[in-house]
């Protein structure tokens, strides 16, 4: 068939711009339908049989086990090496008095930097 004779090149093309082959579209939750039935059979499923199917999973399949679980995790996880990057030695000193005044430690009189009970470091 010579390229002439496509349909696209004997109407212009098949839909204008803008145009849609099904106008008045897909209904209104068609799409999630089989998705939601889908989810509500495997709550049902995992009410009946969930606890004792993941333990024999990870028993027996140990590696589809692992890969439920990475599937489960978020696609980037964060990790901070140092949770106390961008606060001041100020900030970071307030912060522990708060922790010992809350805990009970603080000692009378003291920034609350210091240890109870330990002696100073000399510098």
């Amino acid at each position: 068939m010579a390229t002439e004779d496509t349909p696209e090149k004997q109407n212009g093309g098949l839909w204008k711009p803008g145009q849609s082959g099904n106008p008045a579209g897909r209904p209104k939750g068609a799409r999630n339908k089989l998705g939601e039935e889908f989810i509500q059979s495997l709550y049902a499923d995992y009410q009946t049989h969930g606890a004792q199917v993941i333990e024999r999973v990870r028993e027996e399949r140990p590696h589809e086990y692992l890969k439920v679980v990475a599937s489960l995790l978020p696609k980037q996880l964060e990790i901070k090496e140092a949770p106390f990057d961008g606060i001041s030695d100020e900030e970071l000193a307030a912060l522990i008095v708060a922790a010992r005044s809350a805990l009970g430690l603080a000692e009378e009189g003291g920034d609350g930097t210091e240890e109870p009970g330990r002696p100073e470091l000399p510098n």
